[in-house]
C-alpha cells in the first residue's frame, strides 16, 4: 500500500539519506541536493552540489554533516543549511559510494578500484587500490571499526580501522592491528606492545590513564604500569564516546552514560527525558572531576548537569538555557566543584562563560569571546584558549569576568593564528602546549608561558605573597590583571590593592582602601561583593546583620532610588534620608520631582539634615561596636 509520495521529480533519484531526527530527507536531483521536511507544507532546501550527476549521499545522525559524491569525481561535505565545508580534489573515476561511521569521526569513499578513508573535515587517513572495480555501496558495522563495500565485479571488501593514534604527554600510542597497541615512551624510547582478546572499538589516553573499550571489555592501563590492567566487561559493545577526567571517566553505549572510577566501579549513570546516547559526541557532553554536562539534542539551547558521583541533576536541578543554540561545551577541570565554570560557543559562534553551581542565584552569563571556532580548557589549571578570526586567544583566568571585567581584556594572551589555516580545531591544552588539527589533517603545536599555571597554583594554596613576587619578576600587566582577579575572588583585599597599584587603577585602589577600613566584618564583606557587582548579595549580608542604614546608602550610591524608598519604607526607618538625597541629586541636575511614590512620602515626611546626620552617626558606631 502506497502511503504518500514525497517528492516527484523529472530525473532519476540515485540516492536518499534520512535527517538524524528522522523528520527531514536529503534526496538526489541531477546535480542538484534537496532536503525535503516530512511536514506537509514545509519549505524544501535545494542546492548546486556537484558539475557532474550526484551518485550517492550520506547524513549522519551525530555531527548533522552532508556527504555527497558524484560523477564531477569530487566527495564534498556540508553542513545541514547547505554551506560547503569541503571538497576533495577530481579523482580519475567517479565517486560511486560515500558512507559515514556511526560516531560520525570518520566516512569512506569508494570509486573505481579505489577505497578511502577520511576525516570529518575532508581530509584523507588512508588511500586503498583493490582491484575490485567500482565499489558501488559501503556498510558500515555498528562499533565503527569495520567496513564493508559491494563492488563491480561480484565480489564484497572487508576493511578494518587501524594506525588510529593517542598523544598525551610523552607517551604515544598506536593502534597496530585490530588487536595489538603499541605504547611508546619518547623520552627513553621504550615501547610496550598491549595484546587484547578482541578487536579494540574505541580508546582514549589522558589523566595518566589509558582506556580501551574492546568488543567485550573496558580495560584500565595507568601510564606508570602497562602490564596490569584492570578489566570489567560491558554490557554493549558499541561504546561510542570515552570522556577522561582527573578522578574518573565516562563511557557512552547504545543503553546509556556511565561514570567509572579509575579503579573499575561504577560510579553513577546520569539520565534525563528524552536521552539519545547515539547522537552524543566530544562536542555536546563535558565531563569534569564533579560535574557532567550533556547539550540536549530535541532543544540545543539547553544543557543538562548532573553531579557525577551521584549522576543526581546539580542541586536547583535547573538546566542552564542559553538564548540560541549551542556548538560545543567545555567544563573546567580544577579548583573546587563550587566554582566550576562552563564555556559555551553558540551558533553565532560567541563565547560564553556561566556558573555550573548557582546556589540559589540567577544564572549569570557572560560573553567573553566573539567568531571563537574552536576551544579547549587547560588539564591543570583553569585556563582557556581558543581560536577566534585569525586570533590565538588565551584567556588566564576567564572567571574574572565574575569579578571585574574590565579586567578581561587585559588578562589574555592573543597570537597570530594565520599558521593554522583556515578552520583549524584545537585538540588539547596539557601543560604549556596546545595541540591543534589543521583542515589538512597535519598537527601544530602552540606553546603558552608557564608563568598563569604558576599564579593559579600559588592562589588556589594561598601563597599571596608568592603570587605578588611572580608578577613582579615576570612584568607582565596581564598575569596582574589575573591576580587582581583572583585576589578579589578570594576576598584577598592586600593582594588586591597591590595588583590595582600595578595596574594603575587608582579608582579601584581608593575603594579598596575604604573596604578596609570598615568597621564590621559584614560590611567589609557586602562592599567586596558590590565590587565584583553583586549588588543583590551585598544587600542581602546587610539586612540579615541588621545593618539597615547601609543597605540603604548601597541603594543611593548606585541611584537605585526606589529600591532605597523601598527598603526605608520596609524597615520603617531612613525614609527621611533617601528623600534628603533625592531632593539634593534633583537640585544638582535642575529636575522637578515626577516619582509618585517620592512625592506621596515628601508630604509627609520632614527632611532636616542635622537630624539625618546625627542618625548616620549614631549608626555608623553602633556598627563598631
Amino acid at each position: 500500500m502506497l502511503r504518500s509520495t514525497l517528492a516527484q521529480q523529472g530525473s532519476p533519484v540515485y540516492s536518499v539519506a534520512w535527517g538524524p531526527d528522522s523528520d527531514r530527507i536529503l534526496y538526489t536531483f541531477g546535480r542538484q541536493l534537496i532536503i525535503k521536511p516530512l511536514q506537509p507544507g514545509s519549505k524544501s532546501l535545494q542546492w548546486k552540489a556537484h558539475d557532474g550527476i550526484i551518485l550517492k549521499v550520506d547524513w549522519n545522525s551525530v555531527n548533522d554533516l552532508i556527504l555527497s559524491g558524484g560523477e564531477d569525481c569530487k566527495f564534498k561535505v556540508w553542513d545541514s543549511y547547505g554551506r560547503p565545508l569541503y571538497s576533495s580534489s577530481v579523482h580519475d573515476y567517479p565517486i560511486t559510494s560515500v558512507a559515514w561511521s556511526p560516531d560520525g569521526e570518520v566516512f569512506a569513499v569508494g570509486s573505481f578500484n579505489t577505497l578511502r578513508l577520511c576525516d570529518k573535515t575532508g581530509w584523507s587517513y588512508a588511500l586503498e587500490k583493490p582491484n575490485t572495480g567500482s565499489v558501488f555501496s559501503l556498510a558500515w558495522s555498528a562499533d565503527g571499526t569495520q567496513l564493508a563495500g559491494a563492488c563491480g565485479n561480484g565480489q564484497v571488501i572487508f576493511a578494518h580501522v587501524v594506525e588510529q593514534r593517542w598523544e598525551w604527554r610523552n607517551f604515544e600510542i598506536t593502534l597496530t592491528k585490530r588487536r595489538t597497541m603499541q605504547v611508546r615512551n619518547v623520552l627513553d624510547d621504550a615501547v610496550d606492545v598491549l595484546e587484547f582478546r578482541d578487536r579494540v572499538i574505541k580508546a582514549s589516553l589522558s589523566h595518566g590513564h589509558l582506556v580501551v573499550a574492546t568488543s567485550l571489555q573496558c580495560l584500565i592501563y595507568s601510564t606508570k604500569n602497562w602490564n596490569t590492567p584492570l578489566i570489567f566487561d560491558l554490557k554493549e559493545g558499541t561504546v561510542s564516546l570515552i570522556l577522561q577526567a582527573a578522578s574518573h571517566f565516562l563511557l557512552v553505549d547504545g543503553g546509556g552514560i556511565y561514570v567509572y572510577s579509575y579503579e573499575g566501579r561504577l560510579v553513577s549513570a546520569p539520565k534525563f527525558p528524552g536521552m539519545r546516547t547515539d547522537i552524543l559526541n566530544a562536542q555536546t557532553v563535558s565531563l569534569s572531576n564533579d560535574t557532567i554536562a550533556i547539550r540536549d539534542k530535541t532543544d540545543e539551547k539547553v544543557v543538562y548537569l548532573f553531579d557525577a558521583q551521584t549522576g543526581k541533576a546539580i542541586s536547583d536541578g535547573k538546566p542552564i538555557t542559553h538564548k540560541m543554540e549551542l556548538m560545543k561545551i567545555a567544563l573546567d577541570q580544577c579548583g573546587p566543584s563550587t566554582d566550576r565554570k562552563i564555556a559555551l560557543i553558540d551558533k553565532n559562534r560567541d563565547l560564553y562563560l556561566t556558573s555550573v553551581r548557582r546556589l540559589g542565584r540567577e544564572q549569570s552569563v557572560h560573553k567573553i569571546g566573539s567568531m571563537v571556532h574552536t576551544m579547549a580548557w587547560n588539564d591543570s589549571a583553569n585556563i582557556l584558549c581558543g581560536i577566534q578570526d585569525n586570533q590565538f586567544t588565551v584567556w588566564y583566568y576567564p572567571s574574572v569576568v565574575f569579578v571585574d571585567k574590565d579586567l578581561l581584556p587585559n588578562a589574555h594572551l592573543t597570537k597570530d593564528a594565520s599558521e593554522f589555516g583556515r578552520s583549524p580545531h584545537i585538540l588539547n591544552f596539557v601543560g604549556t602546549q596546545v595541540t591543534v588539527r589543521r583542515a589538512d589533517g597535519s598537527l601544530l603545536y602552540s606553546g603558552v608561558p608557564s608563568y598563569p599555571t604558576m599564579l593559579h597554583e600559588y592562589t588556589i594554596s594561598n601563597r599571596w605573597q608568592d603570587a605578588v613576587h611572580l608578577c613582579r619578576f615576570a612584568k607582565d600587566q596581564a598575569l596582574w590583571a589575573c591576580l587582581a582577579g583572583m585576589a578579589m575572588a578570594s576576598r584577598d583585599l592586600n593582594t588586591a590593592e597591590v595588583a590595582y597599584a600595578a595596574l594603575r587603577e587608582l579608582d579601584k585602589v581608593q575603594y579598596i582602601k575604604f573596604i578596609k577600613d570598615l568597621p564590621s566584618r559584614e560590611s567589609t564583606l557586602a562592599h567586596t561583593l558590590l565590587f565584583c557587582g553583586q549588588t543583590q548579595e551585598a544587600e542581602a549580608i546587610l539586612l540579615q546583620a541588621g545593618l539597615i542604614y547601609q543597605a540603604i546608602q548601597i541603594q543611593i550610591d548606585l541611584f537605585n532610588w526606589e529600591r532605597a524608598l523601598e527598603l526605608a519604607v520596609k524597615h520603617k526607618t531612613h525614609v527621611d534620608t533617601v528623600l534628603a538625597h533625592r531632593q539634593k541629586y534633583l537640585q544638582n541636575f535642575d529636575r522637578e520631582e515626577t516619582n509618585k511614590r517620592f512625592l506621596q512620602y515628601s508630604e509627609g515626611v520632614e527632611v532636616d539634615w542635622e537630624k539625618i546626620q546625627a542618625k548616620i552617626e549614631m549608626e555608623l558606631a553602633k556598627e563598631k561596636e
